[in-house]
């Protein structure tokens, strides 16, 4: 979608990213809870550590979309980065999640020198599973019990996207 815009995210953002994280298709599908606080999220957004990034994608002005990158630290896995995202329910199928993706991609692969990006997804998940792999990534093992959600253990797929 051509009228998607990628920045990182500011201070600003914060309150926008929070109403994001309340969405309940959003939570749900992150280790998120309900409920998200402002607070913590001002925290955890406003000095990010090094090797952190937070990425926002905005239509006409209003974000749509955040996805959160961590670059490993430790000595022999600098080379990896983490990431989660999250879509707004109303812009989803338009590109958003594909632009953040793309974009953290790059700037993985092409401006921090890492060689391989991961990812946790539930199983059930399968919009998320289909955006992952038309960007490249595979599945390279399931993880039982990963996480507890809506009062029951939910297994994850761990995925992960080689630089070429």
């Amino acid at each position: 979608m051509s009228n998607v815009q990628i920045r990182h995210s500011t201070e600003a953002d914060i309150p926008a990213i929070v109403g994001l994280y309340k969405q309940k298709s959003v939570y749900a599908n992150t280790l998120q809870h309900p409920y998200p606080n402002l607070t913590y999220w001002t925290r955890r957004l406003s000095n990010l550590p090094e090797g952190n990034y937070s990425l926002v994608a905005e239509i006409d002005g209003k974000v749509v979309g955040q996805l959160g990158m961590e670059v490993c630290s430790r000595p022999r896995r600098k080379h990896i980065a983490n990431l989660g995202m999250g879509v707004c329910e109303s812009t989803r199928r338009k590109g958003v999640g594909k632009a953040l993706l793309k974009a953290a991609l790059e700037l993985a692969h092409n401006w921090l020198a890492v060689t391989r990006v991961e990812l946790e997804v539930y199983t059930d998940n399968h919009a998320g599973i289909n955006l992952y792999e038309s960007c490249g990534f595979v599945i390279e093992g399931q993880m039982k019990h990963y996480a507890f959600r809506d009062g029951a253990y939910i297994d994850a797929y761990l995925m992960a996207h080689m630089a070429s």
